[in-house]
């Protein structure tokens, strides 16, 4: 594995709400689980740290309300983060934390180094475009202009996803909930980021669908060596896709290592009884 990280993350923070004297300390703050109740502040995500390496497939696992969707929203800008510091191995941003940059430059990150594969397929793709369409339009927001290439590019990467060419110019709306997740992904892979996010991609669908969406993930990774951060509540999921893992609980992590190693030998009470409902 390469030494430097594509991706480090560090002391993120993201609250809902102001604090009060109760709980803006961090030191002293006492919350129930991650919820001041002198103030109401929410507490989504407390102090999360952590490395993703080049070509490595990263795990975030953990139950509806630990912090780890909105984590993500606020690594790939769709979120504001009350605190802490991002950095991308990449010339454009070396050295520079991805939170405090403009707008236009958040837009460039998303457009060259991210990819972002969310639960629900209606906040990734324009259901009313062609699926082909929906491929371009992230090229041409990254500064495509070449027809041919984009058509022919686009073309590929839906052969790449399973999606039969013949269905290109359908729209997303008419597909089944397993092939929209396949034109989400070829759209999230068109300008091959180095960084692919990948949100509970799996959450609603038939369990034959998802054993091939997952498959197709798996292949891609090894195809393109691509790095990834893998959102799931499902820890079998985890265990298929991931090398390392982490578990977040009430916003904070509670447990990182190696998948194999935290599913033989889970040292967290609540990883444990994670991996003792996956037995």
């Amino acid at each position: 594995m390469h030494e430097t990280p594509i991706l480090r993350v560090r002391n993120l923070e993201k609250q809902f709400g102001q604090g009060c004297p109760d709980c803006k300390d961090k030191e002293s703050r006492s919350l129930e689980k991650n919820y001041c109740s002198a103030c109401g502040t929410v507490y989504a995500v407390r102090d999360v740290s952590f490395d993703l390496f080049p070509g490595e497939v990263l795990g975030i696992v953990g139950e509806s309300g630990s912090g780890k969707s909105t984590m993500l929203q606020g690594l790939y800008f769709d979120a504001e983060i009350t605190g802490g510091e991002v950095y991308i191995d990449h010339p454009a941003v070396l050295d520079k934390n991805v939170l405090e940059l403009s707008s236009q430059q958040k837009r460039y990150i998303r457009n060259y180094l991210y990819g972002m594969v969310y639960q629900n397929p209606v906040h990734g793709l324009k259901m009313k475009f062609s699926s082909v369409g929906n491929i371009a339009e992230k090229m041409i927001a990254a500064g495509g202009r070449n027809v041919s290439s984009i058509e022919a590019r686009s073309k590929t990467l839906l052969e790449k996803v399973h999606i039969p060419l013949r269905r290109m110019k359908e729209e997303p709306r008419n597909f089944s909930g397993g092939m929209q997740q396949r034109v989400q992904i070829a759209k999230a892979l068109s300008n091959n980021p180095p960084i692919l996010f990948l949100d509970e991609v799996t959450t609603g669908l038939d369990l034959s669908v998802q054993a091939s969406v997952l498959d197709l993930i798996k292949q891609i990774q090894r195809d393109l060596h691509i790095s990834m951060i893998v959102v799931s509540h499902d820890l079998a999921v985890i265990r298929m896709l991931a090398d390392r893992s982490i578990v977040m609980l009430n916003g904070t992590i509670i447990e990182k290592g190696l998948t194999d190693q935290i599913l033989e030998d889970p040292q967290h009470e609540y990883t444990q009884q994670l991996v003792y409902s996956l037995l």
